[in-house]
């Protein structure tokens, strides 16, 4: 078992490009620099969480095992820019972390996994069979792996809740046409030893027992969610609500709501260390969590699950905020994580991954936006260049930005070889002053 040494690493992964384009109007400030105009494809990858949860250890009380989600969308740059899949593989590796199974406590997930999930594992292989490196398989318009076991400790022992994947694009004659990297966020920072002591898991087990007259303590290691004992089900983990049951996320966040003294998010979710939300735009002291346009506080969290609410897949949307935009920004019963705008793309393509959206607080959420376009804003914004005012109308932007030699590319030509005027076509409400 490898040593973990546990501190953040912050920084050091991205570097800004060159100032924006020669021309153009506006105020523009300089500082972007768009980085794709020479290329025929671009790839956009992001992780469907902006945290990921996983328990320290496997022996007593488990949560959530080491599993990352990540999707990919690969674009032919054009005009109109095309969505593709066919005649592309898309590789990705884990940088600085090709195991998990050595390191920490993490090995007893490998060791009980056939009584926690009814499967015999590999070291190293998660609960679909993906690994630290491999390919994403083509899912519809996108690339996806699911189910990457990784975990937050670098091959040279360090702690570090912000895993980066890289992800290569070949093309049918096994050529990398377009690369890029994204942050895959593991964290183990489930702080439940602030009120259930040095051994957290069998002091939750203990008082369990005694209050719900049940014997888990006998039964470790146990998945605190699982529905074939008709106690708890979650749909986090791909379960369906069983008769009898409760969701686990409703049992949880309602039992610490009625407590003397209840926790705050960030004791149970990543995390003293780690900042499970961090998106600059929609982060305070405690993450913002507890605003009522997103999860609430406990109570709310568990009573609205009681009344209706599925978890996981009922969740806060852009639109209880952006009301300016809501028709173009409300994505129905889609979560955010899964729905599309702008020609078909990914609203994480530009926005960035749930909790992360850019800019965020930590650098290695904010790779791909330096990588196109030199600062750490949502893919295609103005204010890449503009600070305020974005020029004196459509005439003055087509003259600069416009047609297929304009006088400063931009951020829209990351994807596009030529911008319309037509704003109509232009991705949500587009407005000539600064929000």
């Amino acid at each position: 078992m490898k040593k973990i040494k546990k501190m953040v690493l912050i920084g050091g992964l991205v570097a800004a490009l060159a100032g924006c384009g020669s021309g153009g109007g506006g105020d523009s400030e300089g500082g972007g620099g768009i980085s794709t105009s020479g290329d025929d494809v671009v790839v956009f990858a992001w992780n469907d969480l902006g945290m990921h949860c996983l328990n320290p250890s496997y022996d007593k009380a488990v949560i959530l095992p080491p599993y990352n989600t990540v999707w990919a969308q690969v674009v032919e740059r054009g005009n109109p820019p095309k969505i593709v899949t066919a005649g592309y593989t898309v590789e990705y590796s884990l940088v600085n972390n090709t195991s998990s199974s050595d390191k920490g406590l993490y090995g007893q997930f490998w060791d009980n996994a056939m009584k926690l999930f009814g499967v015999n594992l590999a070291n190293d292989v998660g609960l679909t069979g993906s690994t630290l490196s491999g390919t994403m398989r083509a899912e519809g318009d996108h690339f996806q792996v699911d189910g990457i076991p990784v975990v937050p400790v670098d091959d040279d022992g360090m702690w570090n809740p912000y895993q980066v994947i890289e992800v290569k694009v070949k093309d049918s004659g096994g050529i990398v046409v377009a690369t890029t990297k994204a942050t895959v966020p593991t964290s183990d920072e489930i702080d439940c030893g602030k009120c259930h002591g040095a051994d957290p898991f069998a002091d939750i087990i203990a008082k369990h027992d005694e209050e719900e007259s049940t014997s888990l303590a006998a039964a470790a290691p146990l998945l605190c969610a699982n529905g074939e004992t008709g106690c708890h089900v979650s749909p986090g983990l791909g379960q369906s609500m069983v008769s009898g049951a409760t969701y686990l996320s409703q049992a949880v966040h309602s039992f610490h709501a009625s407590v003397d003294s209840p926790p705050s998010c960030y004791d149970c979710h990543p995390g003293e260390l780690t900042q499970c939300s961090r998106s600059i735009s929609h982060t305070d002291e405690d993450g913002g969590c507890t605003n009522l346009n997103c999860h609430g506080s406990l109570a709310n969290v568990g009573s609205s699950i009681s009344s209706g609410r599925v978890p996981w897949v009922e969740e806060p949307k852009c639109a209880n905020c952006h009301s300016a935009s809501i028709a173009e920004v409300d994505t129905g019963t889609t979560l955010y994580r899964n729905a599309r705008g702008h020609g078909g793309i990914s609203c994480p393509s530009c926005h960035g991954s749930p909790h992360a959206m850019i800019p965020s607080l930590e650098p290695s959420d904010n790779y791909q936006a330096m990588q196109y376009q030199g600062k750490a804003l949502t893919l295609g914004s103005c204010a890449v260049c503009h600070s305020s005012s974005r020029g004196k109308g459509l005439d003055e932007f087509y003259e600069h930005h416009g047609g297929t030699n304009p006088d400063r590319y931009i951020a829209c030509h990351i994807c596009h070889t030529a911008v319309s005027a037509d704003a109509d076509n232009w991705p949500h409400s587009y407005e000539w002053n600064a929000r």
